[in-house]
């Protein structure tokens, strides 16, 4: 089990209590020995997936400690004890945690610059434990999940000719089918049986992919045969390549079936279509962006 941030603090100022310079990614690799994380554990990725939930942890387990003055950086990712963190560990805490911290006036300081000096009114009790960025991670991806949703819903509600003009926007954005103005020529208007419509797989057109939409409500669930249907129309086209897109979901059977032949099939199921949108800004727009930044080492470095 990957330890909380918190958890590290004290193994950390333990470690480097022998009063010697130690690396960022020593301190990474010996916690990660000490606490028995395996290389599944050290693979695990914070939602973003911009690093490992573990290094994400022992560096916001770090900085905690130097903003309270218990180590320093005496030169660029390289740590090393204080004085005063020498005096904190001869009084033997049992345990070193953000409410220990706040003892050390260096700390409050840095509690009111970043938070009013009341961090427990911006972090809830359930993401205590969590990083900075895990908790910004799961405050984004609860907020996409519940916009896929909403995407979802108002899809399902949309016209024929609306979703398939939909279908068209995203998979032009994707980079299929040249221009809106191609692509839309082609999708709904084959009127072959199992097939909504073709599009360019890229923008030159040296190869063709059929398509086959589905705006089904969550509950009709597309099956094994549908897809075997759309299979025996690509094959009366001399066609290798679709892509079945459905609003709904796909019964297992469906999932696992796999043409005898040399036809590949690519499933987009109600929730991946939502996510598309998300990410290709189909029906949805930006509110807000952030910019998550770091403090760039290379720039400060001395030669």
């Amino acid at each position: 089990m990957i330890p909380d941030y918190q958890s590290l603090m004290l193994p950390i100022l333990r470690l480097v209590s022998d009063k010697q310079e130690y690396k960022n990614r020593d301190l990474i690799e010996r916690m990660a020995t000490e606490f028995k994380v395996t290389e599944e554990e050290r693979k695990e990725l914070i939602a973003s997936g911009s690093q490992a939930i573990f290094d994400n942890r022992v560096g916001w387990a770090k900085t905690y400690l130097k903003k309270s003055g218990l180590i320093e950086s005496p030169k660029r990712a390289t740590v090393v004890i204080t004085k005063l963190g020498l005096e904190t560990l001869k009084k033997n805490p049992a345990s070193i945690d953000k409410k220990y911290l706040r003892q050390f006036p260096l700390f409050l300081e840095f509690l009111n610059v970043n938070y009013g000096n009341d961090e427990e009114a911006v972090i809830s009790p359930l993401q205590y434990e969590l990083t900075p960025e895990e908790s910004l991670d799961i405050a984004y991806q609860r907020i996409r999940k519940s916009l896929a949703a909403e995407l979802l819903n108002k899809v399902i509600e949309l016209s024929p000719a609306f979703f398939e003009k939909l279908v068209v926007e995203l998979l032009v954005k994707m980079g299929y089918g040249g221009s809106i103005k191609e692509a839309g020529k082609t999708i709904g208007r084959s009127g072959d049986e199992g097939i909504d419509g073709t599009i360019k797989e890229d923008k030159l057109g040296l190869d063709i992919i059929y398509i086959q939409a589905k705006r089904w409500k969550p509950g009709n669930l597309v099956g094994r045969p549908e897809l075997q249907k759309f299979v025996g129309a690509l094959a009366g086209q001399g066609a290798k390549k679709g892509v079945f897109i459905t609003t709904s979901n796909f019964t297992r059977e469906a999932l696992e079936y796999i043409p005898r032949n040399e036809t590949k099939i690519v499933r987009i199921d109600g929730e991946l279509l939502a996510q598309l949108m998300i990410d290709y800004d189909i029906g949805c727009t930006v509110q807000q962006i952030y910019g998550l930044k770091k403090i760039d080492n290379d720039y400060f470095g001395e030669e």
